[in-house]
């Protein structure tokens, strides 16, 4: 009885013991694996470290980085900067310009890294601002087409812009590949150059990292990208005019145009009570300007078309910009300055829209 147990029990442990043996072996191959994966993690972290001493707190290399080939290199816009409220501003603005410009084309831009890299948002801004058309293709799904339009493009605007003096920062591979600061500087070039009825927010800087792969190991360093300076900097690109030159070098006589153009104005605004002493800070709100439209033409301006007592910005902005609309309905050029530079006192930009009323209507009683 006893050797029937003992021999019943035999198989019944050998398989127990083939089962440990198996659970074993294979929980040392889990074991040799886990810790494969955390010596293979902890070289990662170690070449991550030592490729990249300077990268920011929060900026990630991406894997296509680590594949650069020798001496290239790549840049990114720092995600602090991303997230600084006066580049938002910036971007904000510059959407809502595209927008505004090409409504007619039904074209709608939500994300200008998503909505320019491809070269058909640039070419349409491109052809609404310059009034030239350009030869590309108007659809293009391939990479290859896709840059070859932008190569055309970015040749038109380059050729337009480097007389001014912009510096070229932008180029075919970095605004194909949603470079947002290349994106942003193009656009801020064609604003400015172009007089766009926008105010861009001053003193806008981003920090960029710049990764470069040398011998290969990737070094990476943070510089600073300023987008745009002042208005009046800014405006200085272009080619000076007679304006420019009488306050940088006669002041005096500078004072003697403002006399002329302040009795001017007084000449017709007198009719209705009104007198200007100060012509810098008494038309930044625009209120005197569509009154002396009115005076000019011989027509009354409905008030509700404007501001009277305007109190934000936006509403002095919209009362120098309906002037402006009133001496286009008379016949007169548009104004080279922009409605936000008579608000914000630009004497420059006033001097020029006086002076324009004072051609065309010097001799009007």
């Amino acid at each position: 009885m006893s050797g029937t147990a003992t021999r019943s029990a035999t198989p019944h442990s050998a398989k127990m013991k083939k089962e440990e043996s198996f659970l074993g072996k294979l929980g040392g191959t889990l074991a040799r694996k886990k810790k494969s994966k955390e010596v293979s993690d902890l070289h990662e972290e170690g070449k991550n470290a030592i490729n990249a001493p300077m990268l920011p707190s929060g900026t990630d290399i991406h894997p296509e980085d680590t594949l650069m080939e020798e001496n290239a290199e790549r840049n990114m816009l720092d995600p602090t900067s991303r997230e600084n409220p006066k580049f938002k501003d910036l971007v904000k603005v510059l959407i809502d310009w595209i927008n505004s410009e090409l409504e007619e084309e039904r074209i709608i831009v939500k994300d200008l890294e998503e909505d320019c890299y491809d070269g058909q948002v640039l070419q349409k801004l491109f052809e609404k601002l310059s009034g030239k058309k350009l030869n590309v293709a108007e659809v293009t799904q391939s990479e290859i087409g896709q840059k070859q339009k932008l190569q055309t493009v970015l040749e038109a605007v380059n050729e337009l812009l480097r007389p001014h003096g912009w510096s070229i920062e932008w180029s075919v591979d970095s605004i194909h590949s949603k470079n947002l600061v290349s994106i942003v500087y193009l656009l801020v070039a064609l604003a400015m150059h172009f007089l766009a009825p926008i105010r861009l927010p001053e003193h806008v800087s981003v920090q960029v990292v710049v990764v470069k792969k040398r011998e290969g190991i990737l070094q990476t360093s943070v510089v600073t990208k300023e987008l745009t300076s002042t208005t009046e900097m800014m405006m200085g690109r272009f080619e000076r005019d007679a304006f420019d030159t009488l306050l940088d070098h006669a002041p005096d006589k500078l004072n003697v145009v403002k006399t002329s153009l302040i009795t001017f104005v007084n000449k017709h605004l007198n009719k209705l009570n009104l007198e200007v002493t100060e012509l810098e800070s008494q038309f930044a709100d625009g209120v005197y300007l569509v009154l002396l439209m009115g005076l000019l033409e011989d027509y009354f301006v409905p008030l509700y078309n404007f501001f009277l007592t305007p109190e934000s910005f936006e509403q002095k902005v919209h009362n120098v910009a309906f002037a402006f609309e009133l001496m286009q309905d008379g016949g007169l050029k548009k104004p080279k300055a922009r409605p936000e530079d008579v608000v914000n006192l630009n004497l420059k930009s006033t001097l020029r829209v006086l002076y324009n009323l004072f051609t065309n209507y010097k001799n009007t009683e």
